[in-house]
């Protein structure tokens, strides 16, 4: 196991009717809030209406700033932050999926700088992501999930979209970690059921690539990492069929917290090469992180891990699917099977074709891939350095 310091400075809240505690909670952050959230999912489920009632029976006052985008945007951001400045909000709300969530930690920091976000995104062509990362400096975050997803509502992380250059990529710092996360279930209730299936992807996705690209020698954090993947996969199916199955979508909201918190790869390390991947998809055709993900998983456990460590991914098998193949070559076979079929069953499994993506761009977003994602090395950190031929073998692979 490799040497680790674990920091979860996050103090959660989880349970029933916990949002409607919210203006007790964050009254102990800050007395004037912005209010981060999407265009309309919160309005129409009920979820801000709750957030509001508590914040103003708690006598919290708060600006709404209802405009964040699915992969959420620079522009958008800068213009939360001049916002947040302005009407000198002291505090950062973030209501809503993963989105919302990144969209506020960003927003938390520019208010703070005056700087736009597109300044601190790790690979961009400035160069000035070297200096400005970590993030030290920021207004204190409260987080309120409404999908379980991206686990941002508890760790130090966001990811950023720079629509004008094509860019997205990932800030971090301590001073984004939320101070306090509501995970309250039964908002998860009345998400659509693409957000909920492609959330279980983005969840399994975090747990596997620290799992297949870490250190074997931490068998504490594969045995968490195995039970949270057989979580995801035990109860997504049920949260699409009976939304309001509370037992399903709390073990999901729990889930996604746990995958990117730290505790899995803590000691085990790790690198995300699909979520890089992923990254020039949506940078570059705006389409669902979760959806992107599962198009691409079968392509890399084909081209990458089947020939770097397929006993990785045959014990992924037989703990997560419970395929039975005596040797690994056959249970790695079963198991890209199993996860093929398990995103059918849950109507995530895609082609890149289908979702608009035209042939003639693989090869330069394989380059800019390596470009953003591999910070200026001309590779991406994997089993082994993954090039942009390489990549555009995989994007390939799943076109149609």
């Amino acid at each position: 196991m490799l040497n680790f310091v674990l920091h979860t400075p996050t103090k959660i809240y989880f349970g029933k009717k916990e949002v409607d505690r919210t203006g007790e909670i964050v009254k102990e952050y800050g007395q004037k809030a912005l209010l981060v959230t999407g265009r309309s999912s919160t309005k129409k489920t009920g979820s801000l209406d709750k957030v509001i009632d508590s914040l103003q029976a708690a006598d919290v006052d708060y600006v709404l700033f209802d405009r964040i985008e699915p992969n959420p945007r620079a522009t958008t951001v800068d213009e939360g932050g001049r916002i947040a400045r302005e009407e000198r909000c002291d505090l950062i709300i973030a209501l809503g999926g993963g989105s919302a969530m990144d969209a506020a930690k960003a927003i938390a920091a520019v208010a703070i700088s005056g700087r736009g976000i597109h300044e601190y995104i790790r690979g961009n062509k400035t160069g000035l992501w070297k200096e400005l990362l970590p993030i030290r400096e920021a207004l204190p975050i409260v987080t309120i999930p409404t999908l379980a997803a991206t686990g941002s509502e508890a760790n130090s992380g966001a990811v950023i979209t720079n629509w004008e250059t094509k860019e997205k990529s990932s800030i971090s710092g301590p001073a984004l970690f939320p101070k306090a996360a509501i995970l309250d279930p039964e908002l998860t209730f009345t998400v659509p059921v693409s957000y909920t299936a492609d959330g279980a992807v983005d969840m399994f996705t975090h747990l596997y690539e620290g799992y297949m690209t870490g250190n074997e020698q931490a068998n504490v954090q594969d045995e968490i990492t195995e039970g949270l993947m057989r979580n995801v996969v035990a109860y997504a199916k049920t949260a699409i069929d009976q939304p309001d199955n509370y037992e399903a979508r709390e073990h999901l909201l729990w889930t996604s917290t746990l995958a990117l918190v730290g505790i899995a790869n803590a000691g085990r390390g790790g690198t995300f090469p699909v979520h890089q991947m992923e990254h020039t998809l949506s940078a570059h055709y705006d389409i669902s992180h979760g959806r992107g993900l599962a198009i691409l998983t079968p392509a890399y456990f084909r081209i990458v891990i089947q020939n770097d460590r397929p006993h990785r991914l045959a014990r992924l098998g037989r703990q997560v699917f419970n395929v039975t193949g005596s040797d690994d070559l056959a249970a790695v076979k079963e198991t890209i099977q199993a996860i093929e079929q398990w995103f059918k069953e849950i109507g995530t499994f895609d082609t890149l074709k289908n979702v608009g993506v035209r042939q003639a761009d693989l090869q330069l977003m394989a380059e800019e891939t390596v470009r953003v994602g591999g910070l200026g090395k001309g590779f991406l950190d994997g089993t082994h350095p993954i090039s942009a031929e390489e990549i555009l073998r995989i994007y390939q692979d799943v076109y149609e």
